[in-house]
């Protein structure tokens, strides 16, 4: 293995640690996410591009490390926000499902603490996040959405850049060992 592998590979029992985080935020920091996500945009349109309660689902799973937990993180985040806003209920839940559970078993696997690992993530996880959701709503609903890859790469670019922040932010929200 060379240096630049060494260094993103977890590499002992101390580094796979998962994060401890008290329970009030474990439920205030998505509640609030998936608020902003249904009326800030109402007031400032240009903030329609953000999706938080995605970013959150990915950094809670990735700092969980544990896929089962990935998986209630993305169901219980995913329905709650279906049930608060106008889309049909399953729809979200189902995706952010998928995304929790493969952001903790990447978590398992990778030193998640590194800023451009984050980045990458919080795009990828972006990309396969608006990917899903359009063939689930072909598959299930039989809509006809249009998949614009240009802007979905553009808002990708900036959710990623949100979600460095954000982790960093809540990075400073782990409970204290």
């Amino acid at each position: 293995m060379n240096y630049s592998e060494d260094r993103l590979l977890l590499g002992s029992d101390r580094e796979g640690q998962t994060a401890r985080f008290r329970h009030w935020i474990l439920l205030a920091v998505p509640l609030s996410a998936i608020l902003f996500q249904i009326y800030i945009p109402l007031f400032f349109e240009f903030l329609t591009f953000l999706e938080l309660p995605l970013l959150v689902t990915v950094y809670f799973s990735l700092m969980r490390r544990s896929p089962m937990g990935g998986i209630a993180i993305g169901a219980l985040v995913g329905l709650t926000q279906d049930s608060l806003s106008k889309n049909p209920l399953g729809m979200l839940g189902i995706v952010k499902t998928l995304v929790g559970y493969f952001a903790a078993s990447v978590g398992l696997r990778f030193d998640v603490d590194h800023t451009l690992v984050r980045f990458a993530l919080c795009f990828f996880f972006f990309l396969f996040h608006q990917f899903f959701y359009w063939v689930l709503a072909r598959a299930l609903l039989g809509q006809e959405l249009a998949l614009e890859v240009s802007r979905m790469m553009l808002t990708g670019l900036l959710n990623a850049v949100v979600g460095v922040s954000l982790f960093y932010f809540l990075d400073k929200l782990r409970a204290r060992g």
